[in-house]
């Protein structure tokens, strides 16, 4: 649990930020009044530890009231370096989310003319208001949620061998990044349904990873075994998903109706097998990833049913 220990806003770009004491957080767009609110970066956090760490480095010779360094929020007991991308922390009714990590520094910022460092571009944090709210100096902050993590998983024969690039995979790694899922695993196998099932147990049951999404192997070759290896590791089924995705997928192609795609849980993990193109997994993803988050969130006990 952490704690607000300073709130700031500069009317007017290019002017130091100053502790006002509170401040109303509009939802997706940032504090009121401050010059910053409804960019890319709409709240700056950045953690008093840090400032104090480069207080004792300067030894003093600067002085570094709340603000000096660009940050809305200075907040104490986060090393926010820690966190990545998705975090969300809660103050009172206020929600934020983590959207980007550190800045280039501008040139005309003053604490790099005195000392020659500045710890913002290194530590300090860019938020969105996903909830509004009033912030006062004093409250608590706590941390609601770290994003969800996933793997990738491709079966691909010719690709294991090295005959072709594998393109899908890093198709899935790439949306789910831009979408904030942590990455705890890139898996390239064989059509073999064996080495399937044990790398898709070994994920699992190393309880690091909320969903696999699995490309390849669904349709009608002899040696496309990925559903029939999915099922078979598989505690509970979870038909919905895939149906759906069958379902928006033949407004595109009638081809949707030849795939054997499942969807199940093992342990807490869920695993979705997705098409085997570059192109069908990104509409799949496209299609899944809003909703997802609702189930993921149950099967995290953050969210009711």
């Amino acid at each position: 649990m952490g704690r607000v220990e300073a709130v700031c806003i500069s009317p007017e770009k290019g002017t130091v930020k100053k502790d006002i004491g509170s401040c109303l957080l509009k939802e997706d767009h940032g504090l009121e009044n401050d010059a910053h609110a409804g960019s890319a970066r709409q709240v700056s956090l950045l953690s008093k530890e840090s400032v104090d760490a480069f207080r004792e480095r300067t030894e003093g010779r600067v002085d570094l009231p709340a603000g000096v360094f660009g940050e809305n929020l200075l907040i104490s007991g986060f090393d926010f370096r820690t966190n990545p991308v998705g975090t969300r922390f809660g103050i009172g009714n206020v929600v934020l989310e983590i959207t980007s990590i550190g800045k280039k520094c501008h040139s005309g910022c003053e604490i790099m003319k005195k000392t020659g460092d500045c710890i913002m571009p290194r530590e300090g944090v860019f938020a969105r208001v996903v909830r509004g709210g009033t912030v006062t100096k004093g409250d608590e902050v706590i941390l609601v949620s770290i994003p969800y993590s996933a793997a990738v998983l491709t079966a691909s024969d010719r690709s294991y061998e090295g005959k072709r690039e594998d393109l899908s995979g890093p198709a899935i790694r790439e949306i789910l990044v831009q979408r904030g899922y942590r990455i705890t695993d890139t898996v390239l196998v064989s059509d073999d349904r064996d080495m399937i099932e044990r790398e898709l147990k070994r994920i699992c049951d190393e309880g690091k990873t909320d969903v696999i999404f699995t490309t390849g192997g669904t349709g009608f070759s002899p040696r496309d075994n990925m559903p029939e290896a999915t099922k078979a590791i598989a505690d509970k089924d979870v038909p919905g998903i895939s149906e759906a995705i069958r379902s928006m997928s033949m407004k595109i192609t009638p081809n949707a109706m030849l795939s054997r795609a499942v969807s199940v849980i093992r342990g807490k993990t869920l695993i979705i097998n997705l098409p085997g193109s570059p192109k069908a997994v990104k509409e799949c993803l496209e299609f899944v990833l809003p909703p997802l988050s609702h189930g993921l969130g149950i099967m995290r006990g953050e969210q009711d049913g």
